[in-house]
């Protein structure tokens, strides 16, 4: 174990765990811990959304904000220009233990101030046997001749559906709005294809390295393509994050070898799930298998190349790949897994991750994409070799920052000693002698 002195600054320590110690060995050490909870955006500010439009508090572009959620309609304020698409990511996080069902869901729709929805809303995501976090989007999207196109004040609504018996307990919401500016006029968006590619791609089968992954979007790991060995306990579930330029396109599999067996035979039907999201935080694929204790395994379907035509497809799995950034890829073990295994031993994950298709031009935006949260640049292609969560990209770069001003510094403060010493040594010479 390598061990970190006050010394070394706090972005270096994460550099250095990332680089090649993020895979966490887990042995079994006595009674389980509670799986970790998701973890929130950090300088997220609390809000309350109201039952409907009268008082609804004000969502701003970049911010992220923290609500509560019981059975019922959230209502909030948006106030949007006419030359951006707006997204309004929303996550519930359900406790550990919490009764969910296939008839729980979660929507979220952008509507006008009297009350039309806009094109392409709701967003709608749907629970299983599981109490795990999930995420639906509204979107108001720019169209040329489609509604919401104007100026003005909007309202998203959140909406959480629930069967009568599963109580009226309110659940941690997280709620993230996003600005994506509009093109340049003229920008090629090109084409939208009409369906994800068919073929099964082929996935590596490299010796796996160590990543462990988040508990959330906002701590997922960083990944790029390749083979990924982490570890998954019943009801868990790792977030990894992968970034995805333009034109280029993601597979995904997942496995999860044998556990320590509590019984001799047992079987979930739900064991192991992938699920895939956009970079912001819409469902764009999910699958899910049976686990009997001893193997499964997973896989997504390659996802179309990354386009900005790609929103206006009439394919879900399409539309959801519009524009380039960090895709999310959730892995969940059923916490049924749990009545036949052993809690405490964690089971080995294989993470299979291909990143295809040929880097394609950029579309020319009014405005810097990166900016917005959006795009693929340097920083983020090395926060996916190293293996940084999103929190220790942002260290890293502050220590970067830090460092280079104090090289600066001290390369400003040589160069004034040399010519100080030079200076003295020159008038030295130049004095008569005694």
């Amino acid at each position: 174990m390598v061990r970190v002195g006050k010394a070394v600054p706090a972005g270096a320590a994460a550099l250095l765990v990332a680089a090649g110690l993020t895979g966490v060995g887990h042995a079994a050490t006595g009674a389980p811990q509670p799986v970790p909870a998701y973890r929130g955006a950090e300088g997220a500010k609390r809000i309350e959304g109201k039952p409907s439009t009268a008082g609804a508090p004000l969502l701003e572009a970049g911010s992220v904000y923290r609500d509560d959620l019981a059975p019922g309609e959230r209502v909030y304020r948006l106030v949007l220009d006419e030359k951006s698409t707006v997204y309004v990511s929303a996550v519930v996080q359900p406790p550990a233990g919490a009764k969910v069902s296939y008839s729980d869901d979660l929507e979220v729709e952008i509507m006008t101030t009297d009350g039309r929805p806009c094109p392409g809303n709701p967003g709608r995501a749907r629970f299983g046997d599981d109490p795990v976090p999930i995420s639906a989007v509204g979107v108001r999207q720019l169209q040329e001749d489609a509604e919401c196109q104007q100026a003005g004040v909007y309202y998203a609504k959140v909406t959480r559906e629930a069967p009568k018996d599963s109580g009226p307990a309110a659940w941690p919401l997280e709620l993230r709005v996003q600005r994506e500016p509009g093109l340049v006029a003229g920008s090629a968006a090109g084409p939208a294809p009409s369906a994800a590619p068919s073929a099964s791609p082929t996935l590596p089968g490299t010796e796996p390295a160590a990543r462990s992954g988040g508990t959330g979007f906002n701590d997922a790991r960083a990944l790029g393509g390749g083979v990924w060995s982490d570890d998954l306990r019943p009801g868990q579930t790792r977030y990894y994050r992968v970034p995805l330029d333009w034109g280029q396109q993601l597979a995904v599999g997942a496995e999860l070898s044998a556990a320590v067996l509590t019984k001799q035979y047992g079987s979930a039907s739900d064991g192991l799930t992938v699920s895939l999201y956009s970079p912001y935080r819409g469902l764009i694929g999910s699958k899910g298998v049976p686990y009997d204790g001893k193997q499964a395994g997973a896989a997504l379907p390659q996802t179309a190349p990354v386009a900005y035509g790609n929103r206006f497809s009439h394919a879900k799995d399409v539309q959801a790949t519009g524009v380039a950034g960090w895709y999310y890829i959730a892995v969940t073990m059923g916490r049924k897994v749990g009545e036949f295994t052993q809690d405490a031993s964690p089971v080995p994950l294989t993470l299979r991750v291909d990143v295809g298709g040929t880097t394609a031009k950029a579309p020319v935006y009014k405005e810097s994409l990166t900016a917005a949260g959006f795009g693929v640049g340097a920083d983020d292609r090395t926060a996916a070799r190293a293996g940084l969560t999103a929190p220790e990209a942002a260290e890293a770069a502050e220590t970067r920052s830090v460092m280079q001003g104090v090289a600066g510094a001290g390369f400003g403060t040589g160069t004034v000693l040399l010519l100080v010493l030079g200076g003295w040594m020159l008038l030295t010479r130049r004095r008569p002698g005694p």
